[in-house]
């Protein structure tokens, strides 16, 4: 059934705000996937902030014409039945949440994406952020490793204590 013009130039207003305001845009073919599968991944999509978009590339394309830094990005690899993961938030999460579910469906295959900056990111790219800690996993590192003398220190002084206390104990009695 075709889709009315009304509700087209919807669809590409909500694409253009939402790949406006994305951090990161990811694709890939999902072709051979149930409704059920899908469902699966669209929750797991919105567990890390990631939005699941299935529309007709040439509104993708359209929309990314109505937004500056997309105006020159190559669209050429939009070609096919494509899902779009898109964050706000994230850089990392839709790569990492397509690539999960990726593991274990066979029929969903990373294609490329898109960079906040407007440029292409390949297939090897988009796994290559796949494979990078998310924000959230790089700022408890950060956190862990400034923590870590601290917790060394208090850990030498808990333990040096402990020595002096049975040390005492043992002379005293």
């Amino acid at each position: 059934m075709a889709i009315s013009k009304d509700k087209k130039n919807e669809l590409v207003a909500d694409l253009t705000e939402l790949l406006e305001n994305a951090k990161t845009t990811v694709y890939a073919k999902y072709q051979g996937l149930t409704v059920a599968e899908l469902q699966g991944l669209r929750k797991a999509a919105r567990e890390a902030g990631v939005k699941i978009k299935v529309v007709k590339n040439r509104l993708v394309r359209v929309a990314m014409g109505q937004i500056g830094v997309y105006k020159d990005t190559d669209t050429t690899g939009l070609t096919g039945q494509l899902l779009y993961a898109i964050s706000n938030e994230d850089e990392v999460a839709p790569a990492k949440v397509l690539a999960e579910f990726a593991k274990t469906h066979d029929a969903l295959n990373l294609l490329g994406g898109f960079s906040n900056l407007g440029n292409s990111l390949s297939e090897e790219e988009v796994k290559a952020l796949a494979a990078m800690p998310s924000k959230n996993e790089l700022i408890a590192q950060v956190v862990a490793q400034l923590l870590s003398p601290a917790t060394d220190s208090i850990s030498a002084l808990a333990g040096g204590l402990s020595g002096i206390v049975s040390g005492l104990e043992a002379h005293l009695n």
